[in-house]
C-alpha cells in the first residue's frame, strides 16, 4: 500500500516554488564560481538540499524540482540571450560580466523563467525581487533587480504588458 502525500496549501506549494527558485540562483552563483557544469551543481542541490524542511513540516516536493532542473537547464541553454537582455536592459555603461556574480545568477534564472516558460513575467519579476531582497535586505539592490526585470520582461514577453 503507498503512502499518501498530503495536499499542500496553495501557499506552502507558493514557498516551495520560491525555494526552487532560491536554490537555481545559489546553483549558477555555484556553476560560475566553481566551474562546475549543470548537471553536477544541480546533482548536489538534490542530493544536499532538496527534501529539507522548508518550513516546519513542508518538504520540497518533486514538481519543485523539476521547476528547479527547468530553471538550470533552461539558464544553461538560453544564456547568450538572456545575458544580452540583461546588458539592453542595464542603463549604465555596465555589462552583465561586471555585475555582481549573485545579480548575474538572479537575472540569468529569471530571464531563463521568462524566455521558455509560462511563467507570467509579473510573477518572475516579484519572486527574483524577493531573492534579492534575502541577499541584499538593505534594500539598494532590490529596486535595481525590479528595474532590470522589468525591462527583461517587456523585451522577453511584450505581450503580457
Amino acid at each position: 500500500m503507498s503512502e499518501e502525500k498530503p495536499k499542500l496549501s496553495g501557499n506552502a506549494r507558493r514557498k516551495m516554488r520560491s525555494a526552487a527558485r532560491l536554490y537555481a540562483v545559489q546553483a549558477l552563483f555555484q556553476m560560475e564560481h566553481s566551474g562546475q557544469d549543470a548537471r553536477a551543481v544541480a546533482r548536489e542541490f538534490l542530493d544536499h538540499r532538496f527534501g529539507a524542511e522548508i518550513d516546519e513540516g513542508v518538504e520540497m516536493a518533486e514538481g519543485d524540482i523539476d521547476l528547479f532542473r527547468q530553471i538550470i537547464d533552461e539558464t544553461v541553454n538560453w544564456q547568450a540571450k538572456v545575458d544580452q537582455m540583461t546588458d539592453r536592459a542595464i542603463v549604465a555603461k555596465w555589462k552583465i560580466d561586471r555585475i555582481d556574480p549573485t545579480l548575474r545568477a538572479l537575472f540569468r534564472a529569471a530571464g531563463a523563467e521568462m524566455v521558455a516558460t509560462d511563467t507570467p513575467p509579473k510573477v518572475v519579476i516579484v519572486e527574483y525581487v524577493d531573492i534579492a531582497r534575502s541577499f541584499y535586505p538593505e534594500g539598494r539592490e532590490a529596486k535595481f533587480v525590479n528595474a532590470v526585470l522589468d525591462h527583461m520582461a517587456r523585451e522577453a514577453r511584450p505581450e503580457a504588458f
